[in-house]
């Protein structure tokens, strides 16, 4: 078995096979990011691979080339794209993307647990004119893509109403059809008669004409 000269003695040899296993790799993020990309010495069975990145002259090199870049820039050789013909690696600092992937992934879903809540309200006997004024609130903050919770609020004795307040709500429901679904169809609860609706997908794309359409009904 061959030894690298001893030199003065301050630096111990270590056998060659042990080198080869043991070679320094940059960290590759979580098991995850592991599964998703080959990288650095994990890239077997490729002879050539196609190159690109910051800093590289994009183009077709042999894996062994590829690599000697990535070493060269202290950076990383990561297959992007295993099944093209040759596959494309990308000079990069591995151990940073899987970073800015987390929090891009985290961010988005923080975006989407902030659900917002726009309330309307009527009242049991509400008249035409404050209806529609109320229907278009309604139209705008579902185009937004905030949620609306339309209730009805009975008022003492206007309890005995409760059926033309859920007409009302119904009616509501019907009204905005195009643009949002009912979550759950009107329930009193206590003193108010509520009525959850959300917005379909395209509903902020649809927006602008429709609301001047229906006031010239």
């Amino acid at each position: 078995m061959a030894f690298t000269p001893k030199g003065n003695g301050f630096n111990k040899p270590k056998p060659t096979p042990a080198n080869t296993a043991n070679r320094p790799q940059r960290p590759a993020g979580n098991d995850q990011n592991k599964e998703e990309h080959r990288i650095n010495e994990r890239i077997r069975g490729v002879k050539e691979v196609r190159l690109v990145g910051d800093n590289v002259e994009m183009g077709i090199y042999s894996i062994q080339d590829a690599m000697r870049i990535a070493e060269e820039q202290e950076l990383d050789l990561v297959e992007i794209s295993p099944t093209a013909v040759p596959p494309v690696c990308k000079v990069m600092d591995y151990q940073k993307f899987c970073y800015m992937q987390k929090k891009k992934a985290k961010e988005a879903k923080a975006k989407a647990a902030k659900v917002v809540i726009k309330e309307i309200r009527f009242g049991p006997q509400t008249d035409d004119h404050d209806y529609e004024f109320k229907l278009r609130h309604a139209k705008e903050f579902l185009q937004e893509g905030s949620k609306v919770k339309a209730y009805v609020f009975f008022k003492g004795r206007s309890i005995l109403f409760k059926e033309q307040g859920e007409v009302l709500l119904l009616r509501f429901a019907n009204d905005l059809e195009g643009l949002a679904k009912v979550d759950s169809m009107p329930v009193l609860e206590g003193k108010r008669m509520i009525l959850m609706l959300s917005p379909k997908p395209a509903s902020a794309k649809k927006a602008a004409p429709k609301p001047a359409e229906g006031e010239e009904k």
